[in-house]
């Protein structure tokens, strides 16, 4: 069934209420979770609903840091401060050593952990830390192609790409511009940005997952997908990670006609939504489906939503901002975690990864939480309840 505006707004408004009980749910299992997660990190994905310690690595460990400093910022109790600064200084060492950082994903790790840190105590070793990540990241950058490649070796032929998962890496490369006052790093992000829109944007307004760059001669060559179902089909969490990734640089390109861009990305998402607005984890599937859900690509897209209402005229901020409350209704109605014995995790049925015909994915994390799920729910109650500074 395809939704229109006026079938999204047919369904019921987050209220008050639930997202006050909703955040307070999550912080009581975020608190129960400390004596676990706070010298080790949790898994990616939850198995079978339970979160297992890890070290610092993988691409996605900064998002528990970051919750833990949403937690601090809607409580200010000192328990959470504590436990993500323990971590502050696991991800200065980890990009001190050089551990797992051969990809590209510097800001899903020194964003919501370092920056938040900085932003939030003026703590100089997370500064430090996530100058650091933003130095390494620009490194990634290729000038014959002007993008950020995301995997592999640099310059490596076979994986001389980018994905459109990267513009959420963006704002650190922004927020090192104003730390330092050189533009070199807003540079490289506004040009990987304008490289990527020109190629993983459709002609329907959804999106490729990755695409790939010549190597000879700079140019887009193709575009096919790595989590999605199939080439040509839209991966919900990709779809998603181009609404918020649109609305974070925004306001650092001030383009009209990302405006654009950013209502087209986002109505192809809301057009596509199923029945209970949960979103598959890919649109291929639709109400009735027997594919699994991805709850965490509905979290992303209202974050992106509410980011980008402040850069609207009105008429256009409200038509998103209403819609990013029927689908926080959908996620804390249907998705959210109120039961500790159940699951450590905060938002359910969201999908790691899931096989295909068509991609090389093995099932990862399906009908689990996942880290950045997690975040990016409380993220959407945190800008929902109070006047939140973010952190990207």
């Amino acid at each position: 069934m395809a939704q229109t505006l006026e079938t999204i707004m047919g369904y019921p408004a987050v209220t008050e209420t639930q997202l006050k009980e909703a955040m307070e749910a999550a912080v009581e299992i975020l608190r129960a979770d400390l004596p676990v997660f706070t010298e080790h990190f949790p898994s990616s994905n939850s198995f079978e609903g339970f979160y297992r310690p890890t070290e610092n690595v993988e691409w996605t460990t900064g998002f528990w840091t970051g919750a833990l400093w949403l937690a601090y910022s809607y409580t200010k109790e000192e328990a959470f401060r504590s436990a993500a600064q323990v971590q502050v200084e696991s991800f200065y060492e980890r990009i001190r050593d050089q551990v797992d950082v051969c990809h590209h994903d510097m800001g899903f790790l020194y964003s919501p952990s370092c920056v938040a840190a900085y932003k939030l105590t003026g703590d100089e070793r997370a500064r430090e830390a996530a100058l650091l990540a933003a130095e390494h990241l620009a490194g990634r950058f290729r000038e014959k192609g002007q993008f950020i490649q995301a995997w592999g070796p640099v310059g490596q032929a076979s994986e001389y790409r980018l994905i459109i998962d990267c513009l959420l890496n963006l704002p650190l490369l922004y927020w090192a511009s104003q730390e330092t006052g050189d533009v070199r790093y807003a540079k490289i992000a506004q040009g990987h940005i304008r490289t990527a829109m020109k190629c993983i944007l459709r002609e329907d307004d959804s999106t490729y997952h990755t695409y790939f760059i010549d190597p000879e001669t700079g140019k887009p060559a193709y575009g096919v997908t790595h989590q999605g179902n199939r080439d040509g089909s839209a991966w919900a969490r990709g779809q998603a990670w181009g609404i918020y990734g649109i609305a974070l640089s925004y306001p650092q390109l001030k383009d009209e006609a990302y405006i654009q861009l950013f209502t087209r990305v986002t109505d192809f998402f809301l057009r596509h939504l199923p029945e209970d607005l949960i979103t598959y984890w890919d649109f291929d599937f639709d109400t009735g489906s027997t594919e699994p859900r991805d709850s965490s690509a509905a979290a992303i897209a209202v974050c992106g939503m509410l980011e980008m209402d402040k850069y609207l005229e009105e008429g256009l901020a409200e038509r998103y901002r209403e819609a990013a409350k029927r689908l926080m209704g959908a996620l804390t109605l249907r998705c959210g975690n109120r039961d500790h014995s159940r699951s450590n995790g905060l938002l359910l049925h969201g999908t790691y990864a899931r096989s295909s015909k068509e991609n090389t994915c093995k099932d990862r994390g399906v009908d689990e939480c996942n880290t950045w799920g997690d975040y990016f729910y409380m993220e959407a109650l945190t800008r929902l309840l109070t006047n939140w500074e973010k952190f990207w």
